[in-house]
């Protein structure tokens, strides 16, 4: 069945229509949208194919979808406007704010630490299940309980789903307001169509998420040491459904609040949320955004299985995996294709969402539209 596409661009934008359009025919896209902004204003929107395997619905404009570690940014910032504002510093401990996160040797963790990654605590030992997963205290708990897997600070290693209740509850420590909360404050006056813990009222608006089998490991490997396998498979799977996996199209995680991973929003959101940090002063300051889409921590990581590097939150854009031509784009992908970034040098915002899962981050679909989206500007 030929996939229904919908939504505007600008007649210059045609190709990436076109490549937009060929991603459905030719590269096995399910539902999918696309958002440009180029100096604050929409130059593509676009949505197309269907918001479930079984192509009964329509995926639509304000079609809401997980976007997966694309959402890694968006809690940073809720941080650091906390930093803008005076309130913590980025070298301040962590435990200077979360007292029961300093133990077991992770006094010495800072704010800096968390945003990029060398925090120590990718994976969380102690073991928990899914109806964990749904409690905000006892993920943070058990997060401040954990032994740090390598001395915080002395390297690199990707916090694939502990991301979110570490910034999170730094967040909330700070301001009393879990990060759903403090994002919807943030969100709402720019008009980007982003979440953590979808409302009741917008729970139909949700796509389902179209993922190849991914099944947790029978058994987890003890928790003890160092041991570099036992915390890959733990930062995936502990709780099991951590990443999303079996997951993903319950109410439960869709209203959960997983901050690293269970963002959900459209792509116009996303694209907005970005179009707003280049405005200096809108969402965070010039100097600290600067300092945030800079790289803070680069090196081998073990999750990732690549040399890879970090700002504070944000991904700066690489050879490997460039968002674009310029080099101060900044941004993040998300498993399956999810992406958001910004180009201050273009003065352009991009948000791209989409429901079938493919392995890692960048893909031939997205690939294909950022490098449309350039050769049209």
């Amino acid at each position: 069945m030929e996939a229904p596409i919908g939504g505007r661009c600008d007649e210059r934008f045609g190709a990436v229509r076109d490549e937009f359009a060929a991603n459905f025919a030719e590269r096995g896209e399910v539902g999918a949208a696309l958002s440009v902004l180029v100096e604050g204003r929409v130059v593509v929107e676009l949505s197309g194919g269907w918001a479930d395997e079984s192509a009964n619905r329509l995926w639509s404009d304000d079609t809401l979808v997980n976007f997966y570690s694309a959402g890694k940014p968006i809690v940073a910032t809720l941080m650091l406007q906390l930093v803008d504002a005076g309130l913590v510093g980025l070298d301040d401990p962590i435990g200077s704010i979360w007292p029961e996160f300093a133990q077991h040797g992770k006094e010495s963790a800072t704010v800096r630490h968390a945003l990029c990654h060398r925090a120590g605590v990718p994976a969380i030992r102690q073991d928990l299940t899914n109806d964990d997963l749904w409690d905000w205290e006892t993920m943070t708990s058990a997060l401040a309980a954990t032994e740090p897997w390598f001395e915080p600070g002395s390297r690199h290693v990707y916090h694939t789903n502990t991301y979110g209740h570490l910034v999170g509850e730094m967040v909330r420590r700070v301001t009393g307001d879990m990060p759903g909360r403090r994002l919807r404050a943030l969100a709402g006056p720019l008009g980007a169509d982003i979440w953590y813990g979808v409302s009741e009222a917008d729970l139909a608006r949700c796509a389902d998420v179209i993922l190849a089998s991914a099944a947790s490991p029978a058994q987890l490997p003890p928790a003890d040491g160092a041991d570099e396998s036992s915390m890959v498979l733990r930062g995936y799977f502990n709780p099991p459904g951590y990443s999303s996996f079996g997951v993903v199209n319950t109410t439960q995680w869709r209203q959960a609040q997983v901050p690293s991973t269970n963002g959900h929003g459209t792509a116009t959101g996303i694209a907005r949320f970005y179009d707003a940090l280049l405005e200096p002063g809108r969402v965070l300051s010039a100097e600290l955004l600067a300092e945030a889409t800079t790289v803070q921590s680069e090196g081998w990581c073990p999750v990732l299985g690549e040399e890879a590097r970090f700002g504070l939150g944000f991904q700066p854009t690489n050879p490997r995996r460039p968002f674009g031509p310029n080099a101060r784009s900044f941004g993040h992908f998300g498993t399956g294709g999810a992406v958001g970034f910004a180009d201050p040098d273009a003065h352009l915002s991009f948000g791209y969402v989409m429901n079938h899962v493919i392995p890692r981050w960048q893909s031939t679909r997205n690939r294909a539209l950022i490098d449309a989206v350039y050769g049209s500007l």
